[in-house]
């Protein structure tokens, strides 16, 4: 039975002391998780870096583009690679992607520290860039071309890093799965509340609600519905219509879906 947070078990029910010694041993591990949050970024800092085409072929809002130009003169960019089901309807794109763009509003901070912001889909831009409207997504969407992904990355679903020197691009850290919960404050305040993410893979007490599955339902309405994000463009009126295949795109035969590694051991 899916037990819901009205229905669920609480945490036992102490002193205004009590509970504050409770705290203050827990923020003693949460401090040091900090800490080694900033010894990691000291040492992605000193990674090397390797080459990439920076005459990479993309797809924009003005046509076609190379990779050097993603970054709009800025010295650096972090781009996101957003799965794409050529053909399906706004319901059926990736949950996950879709949740971590939803989690993306704000670019100015990346701007005044000389950083661009991009999304790579590996769909068609024509679509991509309808499903972009109809998510309100700020920031700016290119296409992969399908001769270009195998210069870029080995699949999608990444979060990547580049810095540009003059013409020349370089990689200089990326990661997927898990890691891309960099991108995700939603899933960052879910972990501060008593009843986490109330996905089952989590360890929680008995009773605690877990009702949200793994595998790319805990994004779904009702875990198989329609990408949770988009609920409210749809309330809003919003079109989700994506048009037609462009030509020389074959649509997808794909589940509703992706295959997603075990989050228990993901990084």
């Amino acid at each position: 039975m899916t037990i819901r947070p009205a229905d669920a078990s609480r945490p036992p029910v102490v002193d205004r002391a009590t509970f504050q010694a409770e705290l203050d041993r827990l923020q003693v591990r949460e401090k040091a998780h900090t800490r080694e949050g900033d010894a990691i970024a000291a040492a992605r800092r000193r990674l090397p870096m390797v080459e990439v085409d920076a005459s990479t072929p993309l797809v924009g809002a003005n046509g076609a583009v190379s990779l050097v130009d993603v970054f709009e003169g800025r010295t650096l960019l972090v781009a996101y690679y957003h799965m794409w089901h050529p053909g399906r309807p706004a319901a059926e794109q990736c949950e996950g992607c879709t949740f971590n763009s939803s989690n993306v509003t704000e670019l100015n901070y990346l701007h005044s520290r000389d950083v661009s912001y991009a999304v790579f889909c590996e769909g068609p831009y024509e679509e991509a860039s309808r499903y972009r409207e109809f998510m309100g997504y700020p920031a700016p969407w290119y296409s992969v071309p399908p001769e270009s992904v195998a210069k870029l990355v080995p699949h999608f679903g990444i979060l990547a890093a580049y810095l540009r020197d003059g013409d020349r691009v370089f990689e200089t850290w990326w990661t997927t799965a898990r890691g891309d919960e960099a991108m995700d404050p939603s899933y960052a305040l879910l972990d501060r509340t008593v009843y986490g993410r109330q996905e089952a893979w989590e360890d929680s007490p008995e009773g605690w609600p877990q009702g949200w599955p793994a595998g790319g339902g805990q994004f779904r309405v009702n875990g198989k519905g329609r990408p949770i994000a988009q609920v409210s463009r749809i309330e809003e009126g919003r079109d989700d219509d994506l048009g037609p295949l462009p030509e020389g795109w074959t649509a997808c035969p794909c589940e509703l879906h992706h295959d997603q590694e075990d989050l228990r051991s993901s990084s």
